[in-house]
């Protein structure tokens, strides 16, 4: 099996395989996605998602922020399985969608685990960490908000959040707050996303 052209283990690809089954059961009782977009649940959400892993395959520590239906917070953990190194501390501050991100690691034996916190209110409990993500949260000048606490001042710590079409608008709107370092991933699955990988973050006011 290949995800955005990348080989994937049977180990990995049968745990991908339970988590979308998963998915597609919870998501009948609650709103995990968009419903529109559940049919296109492997190219639209997973495939999306695995490109965070894809840019970043280091067994290290991630805090997934706002990490609703798992993505890509529980992608990212699946694929460090396959590591047997490395940790992502999702952060869900919705019970019922907390109850699945632990049923969905638990299942696929993914290297993660919950924090049922307001994003305001992780960092004191978990610390330092690596890396960053996000999907589907907020607009970048808000995601730097969030992720100040763990990347302000630190050199090491990278922020990797996936944005659609508007992006540039966005990019201008944070430099108006915050200086930082930028790499652009052009999108493997939607053709006018990226990956916006973000270091050295400082702020301006």
């Amino acid at each position: 099996m290949e995800l955005n052209g990348l080989r994937v283990s049977r180990e990995t690809q049968e745990r991908l395989r339970h988590f979308a089954a998963l998915f597609q059961k919870w998501a009948k009782a609650i709103n995990l996605v968009a419903p529109s977009t559940l049919e296109d649940l492997w190219d639209r959400h997973i495939a999306d998602s695995s490109q965070v892993f894809q840019i970043h395959p280091q067994p290290i520590s991630w805090v997934d922020l706002g990490s609703g239906g798992g993505f890509p917070g529980v992608i990212t953990a699946i694929f460090l399985a396959e590591l047997q190194d490395g940790w992502v501390h999702l952060v869900e501050s919705n019970h019922k969608k907390a109850a699945f991100l632990r049923t969905a690691l638990r299942e696929t034996n993914a290297r993660g685990s919950v924090h049922i916190l307001r994003i305001e209110d992780a960092y004191p409990e978990m610390g330092e960490c690596d890396a960053i993500s996000a999907r589907a949260l907020a607009d970048l000048d808000g995601l730097l908000g969030y992720s100040a606490p763990w990347m302000l001042g630190k050199e090491n710590c990278r922020g990797f959040f996936h944005k659609g079409r508007d992006y540039l608008r966005e990019i201008d709107k944070a430099r108006g707050r915050w200086e930082f370092d930028l790499l652009e991933h052009k999108s493997a699955v939607e053709q006018e996303s990226v990956i916006l990988e973000v270091s050295n973050l400082r702020r301006l006011v």
